[in-house]
Parts: structure tokens; sequence; C-alpha cells
């Protein structure tokens, strides 16, 4: 399989994995039992140990990683311990669950989801040197106006987790005698 179809493939399950963990992630904190940062914890608790098993077998059985990894240049070490795991890891989880709180998944998700390729694809082209043409350019536009209009589109009914109250019963009728 050619490295692009395998870039797409795994983008396209990392998307379902997401949309559907985070419905059942707001399930979760809509519930009232736990709130975004304890839902942060048990997901990184959570996640470890099946990422240790995973990276023994890419270490040790495939040997699809570099094994002097942690000698990284310092530089290469901070974009890693700074972007990867206190950006996007910590502030980013962390800020969409906040937002989950507040808000309708159906809101905060497509924000943050498409905000985010948006920018990546932008600081990419403007810093990484990576390509840039019309068709990148007008996904990046069509995104952020899918994210105003997602955004300024919501019904404001109070917070995200509480239904609108139950219209009272109609009073019983009593026949005629």
């Amino acid at each position: 399989m050619e490295a692009t179809h395998k870039a797409v493939l795994f983008a396209t399950l990392a998307g379902i994995c997401w949309g559907l963990g985070e419905v059942a992630t707001k399930q979760v904190m809509a519930s009232g039992t736990i709130g975004p940062f304890s839902v942060l914890l048990v997901r990184v608790a959570g996640a470890l140990l099946p990422t240790m098993i995973v990276y023994a077998i890419a270490m040790y059985v495939m040997k699809s990683e570099p094994a002097q990894w942690w000698t990284m240049p310092t530089p290469i070490m901070l974009k890693l311990l700074l972007g990867t795991t206190l950006m996007a890891g910590f502030a980013g989880v962390l800020f969409f669950y906040l937002g989950l709180k507040f808000g309708e998944i159906s809101v905060v998700k497509p924000i943050a989801f498409v905000l985010a390729p948006s920018i990546a694809v932008l600081v990419g082209w403007l810093f990484l040197k990576e390509s840039m043409n019309w068709q990148r350019g007008i996904g990046v536009v069509m995104g952020l106006a899918s994210v105003i209009l997602i955004a300024t589109s919501h019904k404001s009914h109070g917070p995200a987790h509480s239904p609108a109250p139950a219209p009272a019963p109609a009073p019983a009728q009593q026949s005629p005698q």
C-alpha cells in the first residue's frame, strides 16, 4: 500500500475512533458523575498499558521504532515534550473536555476538529514549507467557514446537559353523569 493511502486510512480510522469515543465522553460527563479533569486522568491512565504493549511490539517485534529515540537532540525533544505532550496531549484534550462540559458535542467537536487541521495546513505551509495549492486553500477557507456557521448556529437553552422541562400534564376531565 502506498504511503499516501496508508496516511489516509489511518487518519480515517483515527477520525472514526475520535468521533465515536468522544460521544461516549460527552455522555459520561453529562451524567454529572465525573468532570473534565477526571476524564483526562482516566484517558491518560487508561491508555498507558495498551500504549506500552503496542510500543513493545513495534520496538522489539516489528523493529519499526528508532532504538535510541530518547537521545534525540534537545530542540527536537523540547518539541516532543512541549508540542506533542503538553499542547496536543494535555492542553488540547483538556480544553476539548471543558468545551464538552459546557456545550453540545455537535458544536464543540466540529469546531475543535476543523480548526486543528486548518491550523496544521497553514502552519505546515508557512513554517514547514509543505505544499499549498488552491484545493488546500479552499479547503481551509471552507473549514473555517463551517466553524463560524457551527459556532453561531447553536440554540441557547441553558447548559447542554439540562433538558428542557417537560410540559405540565393536562388536567383530567371528568365525564358527565
